[in-house]
């Protein structure tokens, strides 16, 4: 007979039928809440519908599989049994949540709904158990909003409407005179719960279920249904969280926080999430739910007062705290809730941090012996090392505007880091001014998850409302983005597009005029204010501050450290100066994989010899000109060379279209035309004549150097002259000449025969030798499948992966942004290919290039200069391939070593999963095969 399937697991009491590696199928709170119950800790049973559900249920007209609903029944009845009371029942009704829980935290991105169960019966049999008729009315006018908003659709019609039911209650309190929802009595808050029944019907036409089954399973159908709207689509993309995996449904027990003063809840971290500090930190709420804490409807208490206003109660909060992050091994994010002096644990999770607090933690656990370097490493995402590097205010700056009375308020420190920009009072707005190339700050009273696209494309996000635990604090500091929030001072208008400040009637701030914030202080100026760089950039790049005196830059440099231990593959740098050189070798640069010497041509003092070569229309002339240049290309490679003292530098040789660096206007071609003694007709001719229709694939590369092999030749003796000047000086040098854009062997042959000619003539006129490389850059898909032709003159290939994307696309890049988002919004592509290596397309030339290349010459150094190089799913794709090397800019280095120690980490994950996977199981001994057998033959 075949097994019927398991869609629903119960947990509850001392034993739970899941655990914490069971996220895929339990989504991460399912089995959070299951491994908490394993644990001991007091959880309120209920159970999980699982994710396969999810995936049915999209796949089959939103239908539920057959065997689900007397698989909830039979769930339902345990949780029934171990809480003591009935679903449904008059007397004594059983209450629950229903929850959303991808296996990836997605905070507040799918919908919940608390109290299910309540009609006009069971409210009476919740009065008569709890004897507290203002509790259960205030449960049950919470249980129709949510559930009138998630499942029947009365939502707000667009970006300037309040929520409705909102409206209903603020009218209400002014109706009654009073500010506070506490405020309202039992009577008011029956008379609210018809009222919303009677908008519900009004604005939806859709009555209110009163029998709690249909409540139930229209919750369970709102909630999968919430894997597919616009926020959690939006969200998965920004996260890279993949559709298939589908949402568990959770339905538990209520407990409830909203009881009296006795009763409350709360949302905390084992560790400071914006910072890292290892403090216990969050917020709580008495007399109140869950939601009224991250919906930011009520300013919470830091929960550091809770050990002033119930030792006992913070005591047995902070013992939990330590049992968690031990078993984890990871900073959590808790719900709990207190009823009536008992304490629940609701969930458990690995909390959100930010950049700045993700390596903090990481390195102090492994300093606590909790975790290895090499999971601290696996668990910094490289991009997040970003938020080290970014700006902080100017202290003067600053000050002097604090001194001129423009510090208008004080929220909380949310989100850390410095920003300044437009305000701008809708998601919608914030989305369409960054647009338009603005720096924006998103201001609101407080942000729900439909704001998410908004704050993406905002620098800032400033709330009126919520706390440290808030939606706009826990997403921004996901995103890594600066916020500040409950700066409960700000009186936002959305009618009026318009900010005051409460007690500063001097202060008007309507949409579109700057303020700026600081997220590490809580603090909002008015207007513009300048900032300077991070405490790491101060201590490797403007060298003005102390090593010592920065505990950030020592976390930094403990973990780079740790990576650099691990990693296998090197990284280079992109650099055309030798103060970006410079840059580059202080985050940790090897070398130079990628100096453009086109960028040295657009200077004052040489932008005029370019021309005149471009122009010339004889080889002396052109020589002429060359000569000119030589002398400025050999200074700017000494520069280089003396930065990098011996590491090596990859030189290209021209590769852009000459008409990049002519005039087009009549007024510069006048100018260029006197300055050269020509006339404007005879200038404006030779621009025609270079004009093409297709740059990207016309006269560029080495095909200037075939044409025009005295372009070449200067290049050569530039470099190699500037090699040994910079080595008579004592200092080490490695020069590697790279041709671009060959397709074919022999234009290759004809470059390097230049440069092998010229390198041994300046040898010997210099009377010294020195040891260089000549090698190509491979950015034609003609060069990577006859890559190991080219490798029997290459000494070195570093893939152009920008140029190589270009052509095995068949797209522009400058124009590619007309229709690459769409693509990639409608899912035709991944992922930009000009963000992160196409790897099943321009990854397989990579790939093919790279084996065929060490066919022919085994030693063959392999690496890519492309942007991709600082991209971390680029660089784990170049160290799986057996790359040497990646060359990124200075300030993606950081990344891209990170990056690459995580590459050896995840491949070594992988080796063991699939060893597991491929290893034979044991034989089973002779003894209890007899055993078994024996045990058999007397049945």
């Amino acid at each position: 007979m075949a097994k019927t399937q398991k869609y629903v697991y119960f947990f509850g009491g001392k034993k739970a039928e899941g655990k914490a590696d069971m996220k895929a199928l339990l989504g991460g709170k399912g089995a959070n809440l299951a491994e908490m119950v394993n644990i001991g800790l007091p959880v309120p049973a209920g159970f999980t519908i699982t994710t396969e559900v999810c995936t049915y249920y999209y796949k089959n007209n939103h239908k539920y599989p057959k065997e689900l609903k007397a698989q909830v029944l039979d769930a339902l009845k345990k949780v029934e049994k171990e809480m003591g009371a009935v679903f449904g029942d008059p007397k004594n009704p059983l209450l629950v949540s229903v929850r959303s829980g991808a296996r990836a935290s997605m905070p507040g991105m799918m919908d919940t709904i608390l109290n299910l169960g309540l009609n006009d019966v069971t409210v009476q049999g919740l009065i008569e158990k709890t004897n507290n008729p203002r509790f259960a009315y205030d449960s049950y006018r919470r249980f129709v909003q949510m559930y009138g908003d998630v499942v029947l659709g009365l939502k707000p019609k667009d970006k300037h409407e309040h929520d409705p039911f909102e409206v209903i209650i603020e009218n209400k309190k002014h109706a009654k005179g009073v500010k506070l929802d506490t405020e309202l009595t039992a009577d008011d808050l029956k008379e609210l719960v018809h009222e919303f029944k009677t908008a519900i019907k009004e604005k939806t036409g859709h009555d209110f279920p009163d029998d709690p089954m249909e409540q139930l399973w229209g919750a369970i159908g709102a909630v999968f249904g919430s894997w597919m709207n616009e926020r959690a689509i939006v969200y998965r993309k920004l996260n890279n969280i993949p559709e298939w995996w589908g949402t568990a449904v959770n339905v538990q027990s209520m407990v409830f926080g909203n009881m009296g003063e006795d009763s409350g809840t709360g949302v905390a971290f084992t560790r400071d999430p914006a910072t890292g500090e290892n403090v216990f930190y969050g917020e709580y709420l008495f007399n109140a739910q869950g939601e009224d804490v991250v919906a930011g409807i009520r300013t919470p208490h830091p929960i550091s007062e809770l050990a002033k206003e119930n030792p006992a109660l913070y005591k047995q909060l902070d013992n939990i705290r330590k049992i968690l992050e031990k078993h984890y091994k990871d900073m959590m994010d808790i719900e709990f809730t207190i009823q009536q002096g008992k304490l629940w644990m609701l969930q458990c999770r690995v909390g959100k941090r930010t950049g700045f607090a993700a390596i903090k933690m990481a390195v102090d656990m492994v300093k606590e012996r909790l975790i290895s370097k090499e999971e601290a490493i696996l668990r910094i995402e490289p991009n997040q090392l970003n938020q080290l590097l970014r700006p902080i205010f100017d202290s003067e700056e600053k000050k002097k505007a604090v001194e001129s009375g423009r510090l208008i308020a004080k929220g909380l420190n949310a989100g850390p880091g410095a920003a300044s920009g437009k305000v701008a009072l809708s998601a919608q707005d914030a989305e369409e001014m960054a647009k338009n190339g603005d720096k924006v700050i998103l201001v609101r009273i407080e942000t729900s998850p439909e704001d998410i696209k908004g704050m993406n494309a905002a620098e800032g996000i400033l709330t009126a409302r919520g706390g440290m635990t808030s939606h706009a604090a826990l997403v921004a500091r996901q995103m890594g983005k600066v916020c500040v929030a409950g700066c409960g001072a700000l009186k936002i208008n959305y009618a009026d597009r318009s900010i005051t400040v409460e007690g500063r009637d001097d202060v008007l701030i309507k949409e579109g005029d700057y303020i700026s914030i600081d997220g590490s202080t809580g603090e909002v100026i008015l207007g513009k204010l300048e900032t300077k760089p991070s405490e790491v950039i101060q201590v490797l790049i403007t060298k003005t501050l102390n090593p010592k005196d920065s505990p950030t830059f020592q976390t930094y440099n403990s973990l780079m450290n740790w990576a650099d231990s691990i990693r296998r593959l090197k990284v280079r740098t992109n650099a055309d100066q030798p103060d970006q050189a410079s840059n580059a070798i202080a985050f940790g640069a090897e070398g130079i994989g990628l100096c453009r010497t086109e960028h040295m041509f657009f200077g004052e003092n040489r932008i005029m010899s370019v021309r005149k070569m471009i122009v010339a229309d004889t080889v002396e002339e052109r020589k002429a000109a060359l000569s000119e240049l030589l002398p400025l290309q050999r200074e700017d490679f000494e520069g280089i060379f003396r930065v990098m003292k011996g590491y090596p530098v990859t030189i290209r040789t021209l590769d852009p279209p000459l008409h990049e660096f002519l005039p087009h206007t009549e007024k510069e071609i006048n100018e260029l035309a006197q300055a050269l003694g020509i006339s404007y007709e005879t200038l404006k001719a030779k621009i025609d004549s270079l004009h093409e229709f297709n740059p990207m694939l016309g006269f560029r590369g080495c095909r200037l150097g075939v044409l025009y092999p005295e372009i070449t030749e200067m290049q050569a003796r530039a470099i190699i002259e500037a090699a040994i000047n910079v080595m008579n000086e004592g200092i080490k040098v490695k020069p590697e000449i790279m041709i671009p854009l060959v397709g074919h062997v022999n234009e290759f042959k004809l470059q390097e025969d230049i440069v092998r000619r010229v390198a041994a003539e300046v040898m010997q006129e210099k009377g010294k030798k020195i040891d260089y490389l000549v090698g190509t850059m491979i950015e034609l898909p003609r060069a990577a499948v006859t890559a190991d032709e080219i490798a029997t003159r290459a000494e070195f290939f570093s893939f152009g992966t920008n140029d190589l994307t270009q052509t095995t696309f068949g797209l522009s890049r400058d124009d590619a942004g007309k229709f690459l988002p769409l693509y990639v919004q409608q899912e035709i592509l991944p992922a930009d290919p000009f963000e992160t290596i196409d790897q099943q397309g321009v990854g397989k030339l990579v790939e093919m290039g790279t084996k065929l290349g060490r066919s022919s010459r085994p030693n063959l150094k392999v690496g890519i200069c492309g942007e991709h190089g600082g991209e971390p799913a680029s660089v784990e794709f170049c160290h799986r391939t057996g790359l040497d090397y990646v060359s990124c800019s200075p300030f993606r280095v950081p990344i891209a070593r990170l990056a690459a120690a995580r590459a050896v980490l995840n491949e070594r994950t992988t080796k063991t999963t699939k060893s597991k996977a491929t290893a034979k199981p044991k034989a089973k001994s002779a003894g209890k095969t007899k055993a078994k057998a024996k045990k058999k033959s007397t049945k």
